[in-house]
């Protein structure tokens, strides 16, 4: 939009600003940037701390997802791993980081 003004402005005559023709691919990249931020990036900071915080308020009964896919309950939760029951007699060790989902046995 603003390129296509100065453009417009260039061709009837009129004076273009006097930073000269980088001015305008700086304005353009800064603007790129703010938009990548708060449409990519803030988004996905917001959703990677709220993981954070169920996977450390996460209690043994919880149902889980790991990031392999696979579903099961909280077992155990140890310091850095949690054991997930994933059948009757069938436990398996995961870092808490290979959690994706916790749903809590409350919900």
């Amino acid at each position: 939009m603003i390129s296509s003004f100065l453009t417009t402005l260039a061709q009837t005559g009129g004076s273009a600003p006097s930073s000269g023709p980088g001015y305008q691919g700086l304005l353009m990249m800064g603007l790129m940037v703010v938009m990548f931020y708060f449409l990519l990036i803030r988004p996905q900071q917001r959703q990677r701390k709220e993981l954070q915080q169920r996977i450390e308020s996460m209690q043994t009964g919880d149902k889980v997802v790991t990031t392999a896919g696979i579903h099961g309950l909280v077992h155990n939760i140890k310091e850095k791993t949690v054991v997930i029951k994933i059948a009757d007699s069938t436990m398996v060790e995961f870092d808490k980081a290979a959690v994706a989902l916790v749903v809590k046995k409350d919900a």
